[in-house]
């Protein structure tokens, strides 16, 4: 629950609002394989692809009358134009029926015109707040990205390390939805210091379901 509603950790990292029928992933980072070969560093370029077929997956599986992107949709602010066609064609598919709002993220925080799609800063929503990253002046009920949170836990085959909702009873953070992204530890004082001391819960993403991890059970990353 978050400002009195209910909203679904989906397994996939994506967040469902069922009173609205609402969609929203965070951090995408497409065309960052792209960004990286133009900087002379060569990485296998599909990830736009793979990204968006994920994506296309979770809207086929909940058909949502609403799809948000929460931000840092590209890499980089020259990302979009990037695109091939057929990236194009499964973006143009994914709004198709449906309203589609990319929020502005500090990678992407203008983007062009052709995609398809309405754009903005912040929307809120019944009392939901959605946004990029937090800027200062926290509301209550507020879901955000940007941070990229994964958790890691305890298990009877070792420490297994997984991307994760982060919840502290005001502000829900989504995991990065990219297939290029990395992550940052929920211990990380980057993340802890947003909670300002209240409990958090992450809902770590498995194969075929969420678990609930309360914060005593998080574990910081080794130190080498």
């Amino acid at each position: 629950m978050l400002g009195g509603h209910r909203l679904v950790a989906d397994q996939a990292g994506a967040l469902w609002w069922p009173e609205r029928r609402l969609l929203a992933v965070a951090d995408l980072h497409l065309e960052k394989a792209s960004h990286y070969a133009r900087h002379g560093q060569m990485l296998p370029p599909y990830d736009s692809i793979a990204t968006l077929e994920r994506l296309a997956g979770v809207v086929r599986r909940r058909d949502p009358l609403t799809l948000v992107l929460l931000g840092d949709s590209f890499h980089d602010h020259g990302g979009a134009e990037r695109l091939d066609a057929a990236a194009r064609d499964r973006l143009a598919r994914l709004g198709a029926g449906r309203e589609l709002i990319w929020l502005a993220g500090n990678h992407d925080a203008a983007l062009p015109d052709s995609l398809p799609g309405e754009r903005t800063q912040t929307l809120d929503l019944a009392g939901l707040h959605l946004r990029h990253q937090p800027d200062g002046d926290q509301r209550p009920a507020e879901i955000i990205g940007h941070f990229h949170p994964v958790a890691r836990v305890a298990t009877t085959q070792g420490a297994l390390r997984r991307r994760c909702f982060l919840h502290d009873g005001m502000r829900l953070i989504l995991p990065a939805f990219g297939s290029l992204t990395g992550g940052l530890n929920v211990r990380d004082v980057a993340i802890a210091a947003l909670s300002h001391g209240r409990e958090r819960i992450a809902f770590v993403l498995g194969n075929a379901r969420v678990f609930p991890i309360r914060e005593a059970r998080l574990l910081p990353d080794r130190v080498r």
